[in-house]
């Protein structure tokens, strides 16, 4: 996915939703903070998001412009319509999103989850290619590890989730993106 896709689903799901917020909190978030991401970072064809002010509205988005939809058929990409909770995020995470918002949009806003918040969502999950993700961010530079750790010892965790995420992160500055 790149920005313009990414502005393309926010304009939709606004206009579906019925709401001019939509939070984004899946990988694709990359492109709010960074719109010309590596593309190692850029290859999901989905935008996780919800409509900030009307979340109910997800599974609307979904079944108008999800994964199989003829907007996904047209395009190539789509947009996953998700609940509030889904990612597992540090305290102070909404004050952090990162806006996006254009002509391109309508003037709807995209709230994109910074970066070290999205990695932290992303190594909860734990999945290989989340790791891999946090690799790619970590050798291009975009994420410090300072800053992730001490988000990390923020939130409230399992404590064996915690540590396999602080191994892995110590992990993403030792070792090539690809290992």
């Amino acid at each position: 996915m790149n920005r313009l896709q990414l502005e393309h689903l926010i304009r939709a799901a606004a206009d579906i939703a019925d709401d001019d917020e939509l939070v984004v909190v899946g990988s694709q978030a990359i492109l709010g903070q960074f719109p010309e991401a590596p593309p190692d970072l850029l290859l999901s064809m989905e935008a996780d998001l919800y409509p900030r002010n009307r979340p109910e509205r997800s599974d609307l988005v979904d079944g108008s412009i999800g994964e199989g939809s003829p907007f996904h058929e047209t395009f190539g990409y789509y947009a996953q319509g998700v609940e509030p909770g889904t990612a597992v995020l540090p305290p102070g995470w909404e004050g952090r999103l990162v806006p996006v918002r254009n002509a391109n949009t309508r003037g709807a806003t995209g709230w994109c989850l910074e970066v070290h918040d999205l990695v932290l969502s992303k190594l909860v999950a734990g999945r290989e290619k989340d790791v891999r993700f946090l690799r790619v961010a970590a050798a291009a530079g975009l994420v410090q590890q300072d800053v992730l750790l001490a988000r990390l010892v923020a939130m409230t965790l399992d404590a064996a989730v915690r540590d396999r995420m602080r191994q892995r992160i110590a992990e993403a500055w030792r070792l090539p993106p690809d290992a």
